[in-house]
């Protein structure tokens, strides 16, 4: 953390350089629709999750260093050191803290960029279930919401096992942003209305990478 109590923004620079270098070396690494995302002001990216690679290589291929709320149990030891030092957020799933929601807040208030996994956890990945913490930070800042698809991920399973092979093909790939009117929310249905409204976004974004997946096939 900065002096400020952010996650420091030099070492979320560093961090985008060393997982782009670490990504092009182990992978065939495709990006596609990067012009979606904005190259200045807040911004929230909202990807699925599928295996262990998406984090890393999201912080790699994003046109803009990113700050991504992580689960807390990954910050001990060497790794939570590492995390630290590349400016992402511990998250305690259960009990959101207001630490972590003023780590978040800050992040988009200093036209930063925060990603948020939706759905919470690895799982299929398809949207289909969202938590309500990726509207909240939307309609509090008024930032776009950037669907994100990976794809050749975790094809193989949730364990590290499931990692994508050496030199194996994987895709990020950047939507166009939804924009939720600042300052709404302020109920919990209109909260749940705006969670909805995201998910059916997120959801018309990866049936479109899977179409396009399977034409190319």
């Amino acid at each position: 953390m900065s002096d400020s109590g952010l996650p420091t923004y030099r070492g979320s620079v560093f961090g985008k350089y060393a997982a782009w270098t670490l990504a092009r070396l182990l992978y065939r690494v495709t990006i596609t629709g990067a012009e979606h995302v904005p190259r200045t002001g807040p911004v929230i990216l909202a990807p699925n999750h599928t295996g262990f690679l998406d984090a890393p290589l999201l912080m790699g291929t994003c046109p803009r260093p990113v700050h991504t709320l992580a689960k807390k149990e990954l910050f001990k030891g060497p790794l939570g050191w590492l995390l630290h030092g590349v400016g992402q957020i511990p998250l305690d799933r259960d009990d959101p803290s207001r630490s972590m929601v003023k780590s978040g807040i800050g992040v988009l208030d200093a036209d930063r960029v925060l990603v948020v996994f939706p759905e919470g956890t690895r799982g299929a990945g398809d949207f289909s279930e969202l938590r309500t913490g990726l509207a909240w930070f939307a309609l509090r800042s008024g930032a776009p919401v950037i669907p994100v698809v990976f794809t050749g991920t975790a094809s193989r399973g949730r364990t590290l096992g499931g990692m994508p092979g050496l030199r194996s093909r994987v895709e990020v790939v950047f939507g166009r942003p939804v924009t939720l009117p600042a300052g709404g929310g302020r109920t919990r249905s209109a909260l749940d209305a705006a969670t909805e409204q995201l998910r059916e976004a997120l959801v018309a974004h990866r049936e479109a990478v899977a179409s396009r997946s399977e034409e190319r096939k």
